[in-house]
């Protein structure tokens, strides 16, 4: 690669990192979003949140990274086009697939780097986020109480804590627990703390009374105690199974369910379909940097730029984008349209290609020819 090849490469490999990265950084704030309410309400901390959606990034990055690449490509080549850089470089001899090589490196770093992340990070990635957010919201859901609210912690569980002092201890305290059919109890105590066995959250609780109703005789009964622990945990919580989605799924799991999972029909075509679209998806990572630069390098020249070929570029590529996702929505209930997910990564970077390779001879307009 000579010093022009490095050049292009350099400007395009600064613009993928940055575009990708503030893109991704956008979508991961909005999507976090959601989870503030953690933090206001529940009592969550910043670092744990952090930790929780720092998860989603791989994802974000995946699902973009094609179009950034393409966004990058048009950025780069219209701008070095303006300022008559392709113009030189033309004149020293290098022709549209000469031109076109520091992009197609770049294109097919991007899809190397896909693969990488379609294949191994984001399956790992979500896995870890559903599964921290599958502990959060209800293993951990009794370490999140809220102070002068009702707090239902699962089926026949509700606790009430007046206020929490800053060493975490509770306040005034008001468990009314009917876990166990035909014998609901109140339970009220001047002060407590959580702790946590394994996975089972627990308050020991100091100076308080258990309130219950005899069942044989319907007569009220207080039991007065100065130190109680009592496990938070319902059964719902504790035998509660997270089913696994299809992108924390590796391939092979994808296209090879284990038969002991009982997936219905539609979640086994929904499988296969996310793993050919994994497999599939960084060839169009490919397909739009090739159709971006049939459009930019190709054709005559003009002193006044090539504004309609980028709009005509960033028109295919918005199409062939939608077409994917609309492929990809069809193919999940009619699995005998998964051929056209590789047929719409892969068709139009073939054309595009031999319109590189065997571009349209340009025509110089007549006004151009007359003498001066």
């Amino acid at each position: 690669m000579n010093r022009l090849s490095r050049y292009m490469l350099r400007q395009l490999a600064i613009g993928l990192v940055a575009v990708t990265g503030g893109l991704a950084v956008l979508i991961w704030l909005t999507q976090s979003l959601r989870f503030l309410e953690l933090v206001l309400n529940r009592g969550l901390s910043l670092a744990v949140f952090f930790e929780l959606t720092v998860f989603m990034l791989p994802n974000f990055v995946a699902v973009i990274l094609p179009v950034t690449t393409f966004i990058v490509i048009l950025a780069v080549y219209s701008r070095m086009e303006d300022d008559r850089e392709l113009v030189v470089m033309r004149a020293a001899g290098m022709g549209p697939m000469a031109l076109a090589r520091p992009a197609l490196v770049l294109a097919g770093a991007a899809a190397l780097l896909g693969w990488t992340m379609n294949l191994w990070v984001v399956p790992e990635s979500y896995r870890a986020f559903r599964e921290y957010q599958f502990e959060i919201r209800n293993r951990m859901a009794a370490v999140l109480l809220q102070e002068g609210v009702f707090n239902p912690l699962g089926e026949g569980l509700t606790v009430y804590i007046r206020e929490r002092d800053r060493d975490g201890d509770f306040r005034g305290i008001m468990v009314h627990d009917t876990r166990t059919p035909g014998a609901p109890a109140t339970i009220l105590a001047e002060r407590g703390w959580l702790t946590l066995e394994g996975d089972t959250p627990r308050v020991t609780l100091q100076n308080g009374t258990r309130q219950e109703v005899d069942r044989r005789t319907g007569t009220l009964r207080i039991l007065s105690f100065a130190e109680n622990t009592l496990s938070l945990a319902t059964e719902a919580a504790r035998d509660e199974v997270r089913h696994r989605d299809a992108r924390e799924r590796g391939v092979l799991e994808l296209l090879s369910p284990d038969p002991a999972e009982q997936i219905s029909a539609r979640d086994r075509g929904r499988f296969t379909v996310e793993a050919h679209q994994r497999l599939a998806g960084p060839l169009a990572t490919l397909s739009l940097a090739l159709v971006g630069l049939a459009a930019l390098l190709t054709g005559q020249f003009s002193r006044h730029g090539k504004t309609g070929r980028v709009l005509i570029a960033v028109g295919i590529g918005g199409g062939l984008v939608a077409l994917g996702v609309g492929i990809g929505n069809l193919a999940a209930r009619e699995l005998g349209l998964v051929p056209l997910i590789w047929a719409q990564a892969v068709l139009p970077g073939v054309i595009a290609l031999v319109w590189l390779l065997h571009p349209a001879r340009a025509r110089v307009p007549a006004a151009e020819l007359a003498p001066g």
